[in-house]
């Protein structure tokens, strides 16, 4: 399908309202400056969440997972997020060396509703924070240390309608291409070969 080349575009809020109802209480009023007992408790339960930043060049999002409760909270208004081995693009992490700003999506498999949270973020390599995030004997390089400005909960509909905790919903892994032969398409000049051997070596460094 191509796009028209007389798109109609929204460009102001107002126009964007119009097309909406307004929001009720329980969802214009329910944003919080701190972590109460509610946004806690599902820290806790959380090991998921998708990070994203705004840099110079753009956004990101990435996922980031751990054991329920990796997302440590250090009082009602901050967390530590620490780093794993991962492919080292720390596109996030350049974001934030230029931009502070950062939103976080917090999900509990099982459960539709997630925890929304938006701050401020900063690098830390201090052993001190990190310690308490050791894992396999292996304590993080660095973290983030996330300042929270907004923390409320997010409605089920998107999870509802999506059915993405169903089982019955569930691909067949076999449906799409391995993630290799992913890869060999879309990097030029990348062999399968060559493509196997940079894995054996993401593979031996492990997940801590």
């Amino acid at each position: 399908m191509s796009v028209p080349t007389d798109l109609s575009v929204i460009t102001d809020i107002e126009a964007l309202k119009a097309l909406h109802r307004a929001p009720m209480s329980r969802a214009s009023d329910k944003v919080l400056d701190h972590l109460d007992q509610h946004c806690q408790a599902i820290l806790a339960l959380s090991p998921f969440c998708v990070l994203s930043s705004q840099g110079p060049t753009g956004a990101d999002v990435s996922p980031r997972g751990d054991p329920p409760g990796f997302l440590r909270v250090l009082n009602d208004r901050q967390l530590l997020l620490p780093d794993r081995v991962g492919n080292n693009r720390l596109d996030n992490f350049a974001n934030l060396l230029s931009n502070p700003m950062i939103g976080l999506l917090v999900l509990v498999p099982g459960m539709d509703e997630t925890l929304r949270i938006n701050g401020t973020a900063q690098i830390t390599d201090d052993r001190r924070l990190l310690a308490a995030s050791e894992m396999r004997g292996k304590v993080p390089k660095i973290g983030l240390l996330i300042t929270v400005q907004e923390a409320f909960l997010h409605c089920p509909k998107a999870f509802v309608r999506s059915g993405l905790w169903d089982p019955q919903k569930h691909i067949d892994r076999q449906q799409l291409p391995s993630y290799g032969d992913m890869l060999t398409d879309q990097v030029a000049g990348l062999t399968a070969e060559e493509s196997a051997r940079q894995g054996d070596i993401m593979a031996k460094r492990g997940l801590y």
